[in-house]
């Protein structure tokens, strides 16, 4: 490492103590995608050409895309403020001999909580309940709102985990909390011991907490829905490519999902006329279920950590690229 103080250029959100830290290791040029009027982030070459306007030689991002034109510059380290750094370019990276830091697990109580948020939601009529008091039609078409709300208690139910990653598990206790059994279908954590057809058959509630991969794009489509049980809760807070949208849609209107609670949509975007909009049992919520101060503390301390080890010449701890440094 250079013994000159290095500059990071942080366009990530960043709070908390591992703040504090990022101003000890270098000086910092702080400018959050979070911070601006309008959406703004920034492509591969718009990176590249704001990091050699401003002469850092660290990069601090959660959404900005990290490609081959960053190494064309003398870059220290690049960090992104996610689990899965799918905004770097690792291999270009890698090949320019540049660390690559990330945060696994940053958002899992924010994701495990809007988990939650939204069962609860789905189940006992939270959103349209609230409307009815809102729009004073607490006696809405002549019905009492305990004719209407009536609902199952979540205690005692089995709900199914997609995935047992650190969203999963930060839910799995939370759920065992309220009183239900869980089971898990992961095929890379030991300790879920369910097969998928086993989860879908028993479960009054599935969640889903998979990446996406080959593997799982798609993966909850027409045939895993006709395995549910009939009246199943589905949530989804990890990614929308894991189900089929129609397919749910279909499920719903069938009556073999009760309830959903969705957190992501694909292109970031759901139309107001989407079908999955017609049913009062359906709770949708745009891609929020990170979105915690705790979070972006989560990921500042991390990757404020890492990049000391690095630059005291000890190995990093979250670091995807380890082959780059020295052996």
């Amino acid at each position: 490492m250079s013994s000159a103080r290095p500059k990071a250029l942080v366009t990530a959100a960043v709070n908390g103590p591992g703040l504090d830290l990022l101003h000890q290791l270098a000086d910092l040029v702080l400018d959050s995608w979070l911070d601006q009027p309008t959406l703004r982030i920034y492509n591969s070459e718009q990176l590249a050409a704001r990091v050699v306007e401003e002469g850092a030689n660290i990069v601090v991002v959660e959404s900005d895309v990290c490609g081959a034109e960053l190494y064309e510059q003398p870059i220290m380290a690049v960090a992104s403020c996610r689990g899965d750094p799918n905004n770097v370019d690792v291999a270009a990276a890698t090949a320019a001999g540049v660390p690559v830091l990330h945060a696994p697990g940053r958002n899992a109580d924010a994701v495990a909580e809007i988990a939650v948020a939204l069962l609860f939601a789905a189940t006992r009529g939270v959103v349209p309940a609230d409307r009815d008091v809102r729009e004073g039609e607490i006696y809405r078409d002549g019905s009492i709102p305990y004719q209407r709300f009536r609902s199952w208690e979540l205690a005692g139910k089995t709900v199914g985990l997609v995935g047992l990653g650190a969203v999963g598990r930060a839910l799995r206790w939370r759920l065992r909390g309220l009183g239900m059994d869980v089971l898990a279908y992961d095929p890379y954590a030991p300790d879920a011991t369910s097969t998928l057809d086993e989860l879908f058959a028993r479960s009054d509630v599935i969640s889903v907490h998979a990446p996406v991969t080959e593997e799982t794009t798609g993966m909850i489509g027409t045939e895993a829905f006709a395995k549910m049980r009939d009246g199943v809760v589905y949530l989804n807070t990890a990614r929308a490519k894991i189900h089929d949208t129609d397919a749910l849609v279909a499920a719903l209107r069938s009556g073999k999902v009760s309830a959903a609670g969705l957190d992501h949509f694909e292109g970031e975007y759901l139309a107001p006329d989407h079908p999955l909009t017609e049913f009062p049992s359906v709770v949708l919520t745009p891609h929020i279920g990170g979105a915690t101060y705790d979070t972006e503390a989560n990921h500042t301390r991390t990757i404020a950590e890492d990049l000391c080890r690095l630059m005291a010449g000890a190995r990093p701890l979250h670091i995807v690229n380890p082959e780059v440094l020295p052996r």
